[in-house]
């Protein structure tokens, strides 16, 4: 855990550690806060999430990890959970902070954090997809090392049938 103290003198508990039983929760409300803000997905399509689906899959993420290899950190302000990674075999599978605790170093810690995970697994590689249009993610990540690599998917998203709609990831990479 570190402690930074601010000009002012106020103090705040920073950290990145593994997720526990019990983090599901936090880690869902995190997730879905993200989602909202994010390109091409908004609140239409998160009101659509189960939510309960999405606390369970995380609650097996962390109590039975599917392979060596795979892990969920966390990032605390104090005691709460203001981010997550998801970090599998050379890849990281998700990297989010509560949009009202970004901008706070929670997400460097955690790339930080999720790196170390990768290479102590024996990875030499990072990879990880950006949503087009996700300005924020993408000047994180080229200030971080990485860069794009010509890699790209496209999802379906959408509320319905007829209002499903394409967006296009691209593949970001970096040698650790």
């Amino acid at each position: 855990m570190a402690l930074f103290t601010s000009a002012d003198g106020a103090a705040a508990d920073v950290s990145v550690r593994p997720a526990v039983v019990g983090d599901e929760t936090a880690v869902t409300r995190v997730q879905r806060a993200a989602w909202r803000v994010a390109p091409a997905i908004g609140d239409d399509v998160v009101d659509l999430i189960d939510a309960d689906a999405v606390q369970a899959r995380w609650a097996d993420a962390v109590a039975k990890p599917p392979a060596r290899g795979f892990a969920v950190l966390v990032a605390q302000d104090g005691p709460t959970i203001v981010g997550f990674a998801a970090v599998a075999p050379g890849q990281l599978l998700n990297l989010e902070v509560d949009p009202a605790h970004r901008q706070r170093g929670h997400g460097s810690r955690l790339l930080s954090a999720a790196v170390d995970r990768l290479r102590t697994d024996g990875a030499e590689e990072i990879v990880t997809w950006v949503l087009d249009g996700d300005t924020g993610r993408e000047r994180f990540l080229t200030q971080s090392g990485m860069g794009p690599d010509g890699h790209e998917r496209a999802l379906a998203v959408g509320v319905d049938e007829e209002d499903v709609r394409s967006v296009v990831e691209r593949r970001w990479s970096a040698l650790l």
